[in-house]
């Protein structure tokens, strides 16, 4: 993504907040540290604390799509979750081109203020949990904190029980 482009997607992301009346606060981040795992270590963010946008696209439907806001710690349930609120039997995590092509935005930046209204938003009960957390913010040069039910402000998202199951930490081994 050129400078251009990020420029522009972030312009749209701080207009729709704007629009929205969303309180937040932006974080300035290296785009090589946007992945959650890079940021998190980087920034001193807990992962239970920083939420996923997470675009999924139906495999044998085309244009049947939507997005999920997972929190780090959890794996999306795109088999069984998913599919059943897209309506469909089978369902993957969309491409980086794919992602791109929805949402104008990069994996590592997608933010759920920069969806075009078309796309459904639903989003892990888990997430309303937390007091706030960090989200992407259009680009991989920005992230947003925020508290999560802000994110009932766009219109068409939908918090979803169990769309998200807890990742368990691996039990360290003592050989």
């Amino acid at each position: 993504m050129h400078a251009d482009e990020s420029a522009t997607i972030e312009t749209r992301v701080r207009d729709r907040l704007a629009a929205l009346g969303v309180a937040h606060e932006m974080l300035a981040c290296d785009p090589d540290f946007a992945d959650t795992a890079a940021f998190c270590a980087r920034y001193g963010v807990s992962p239970d604390q920083s939420a996923n946008t997470i675009v999924v696209a139906a495999r044998k439907e085309p244009g049947t799509a939507c997005a999920c806001v997972v929190l780090a710690t959890c794996r999306l349930d795109v088999n069984h979750a998913v599919c059943d609120l897209l309506g469909v039997r089978k369902a993957s995590f969309a491409s980086a081109d794919q992602t791109r092509e929805l949402t104008a935005m990069m994996i590592g930046g997608v933010t759920p203020f920069g969806l075009p209204d078309s796309l459904p938003l639903y989003i892990d009960a888990r997430v309303m949990t937390q007091d706030a957390v960090v989200i992407g913010g259009g680009s991989r040069s920005m992230k947003i904190r925020l508290a999560p039910v802000d994110l009932l402000r766009l219109p068409g998202s939908r918090v979803v029980d169990g769309l998200a199951t807890l990742v368990e930490a691996p039990t360290p081994w003592h050989g």
